[in-house]
């Protein structure tokens, strides 16, 4: 049986990292479970939005396995770029992902945190990037993506000296949405992820793919593409069942939610 798990609980995909005897650390085959796991997220039209944690409460996941993964790598008998699949590095996948932070979330742990799209973090959760300190770097879509997300000397803080901060601190920084109780963040978002399941599936769709389309293109392009997908919305199946609900003053039955385990 794997170490990573994806259970569906209605229209929620819940992906569970289990390895807490490990602090939820990375085999290098947990990672291609990681990797299938988002896939069947993507391809499974019965679940329009994934919850991301780790087993237990003491960590979300330190990241890989080092004593399996340093010298695989820096004997070259594996290629890094095998795990683009677990950090979303070039992904399809348009449903949106929560991250439930529980404890540790470090290294490739925090890398694949930066791949979601809404995080909450328990209050004793703790961040950190320490791979400079072994001589490595976070290259599991950190380099590209910290950046993007957060102010630059807080994300060059975190990546050069791999200082750890708190989870207040990382809601401070932007790197989560929101602090709970370790006892209710899982709890907590999977609340978030049924209020999206409540949103046109058509219209979260687009979101995500205009965010990952349009952010590197010259501003007069990027708008002319705006505009090309906001017609696709405005055009859909569900904008024209949500307009007509909202005017009728009822709850929207969204067409993308037919057969989707939506109630």
């Amino acid at each position: 049986m794997g170490r990573v798990r994806l259970e569906r609980s209605g229209g929620i995909g819940v992906i569970t990292i289990d390895r807490p005897d490990k602090l939820n650390a990375l085999t290098l085959a947990m990672y291609g479970e990681l990797g299938e796991a988002f896939a069947e997220v993507r391809d499974d039209p019965r679940i329009g939005v994934a919850v991301l944690t780790g087993a237990g409460d003491r960590a979300f996941c330190v990241g890989a396995d080092l004593a399996e993964s340093i010298p695989a790598l820096t004997e070259e008998r594996f290629d890094i770029s095998e795990w683009d699949a677990a950090h979303q590095k070039h992904s399809t996948l348009e449903k949106p992902v929560v991250a439930a932070v529980n404890g540790l979330c470090f290294g490739g742990g925090f890398e694949i945190m930066l791949s979601t799209d809404i995080r909450l973090a328990s209050a004793d959760a703790v961040f950190a990037l320490p791979e400079t300190g072994v001589g490595v770097v976070p290259a599991g879509g950190t380099l590209v993506r910290l950046i993007r997300q957060i102010p630059y000397a807080f994300a060059m803080d975190l990546m050069l000296r791999g200082t750890r901060i708190d989870a207040d601190t990382a809601l401070r920084y932007g790197l989560v949405n929101r602090v709970v109780p370790g006892a209710e963040v899982y709890a907590e978002s999977i609340a978030v992820a049924e209020e999206l399941l409540s949103k046109s599936g058509t219209a979260v769709a687009t979101v995500k793919r205009a965010v990952r389309s349009l952010a590197d293109l010259p501003e007069d392009e990027a708008f002319r593409q705006e505009a090309v997908l906001g017609q696709q919305a405005f055009a859909s199946d569900d904008a024209r069942e949500g307009l007509s609900a909202f005017a009728a003053r009822r709850p929207p039955v969204f067409p993308s939610h037919v057969g989707a385990g939506v109630a």
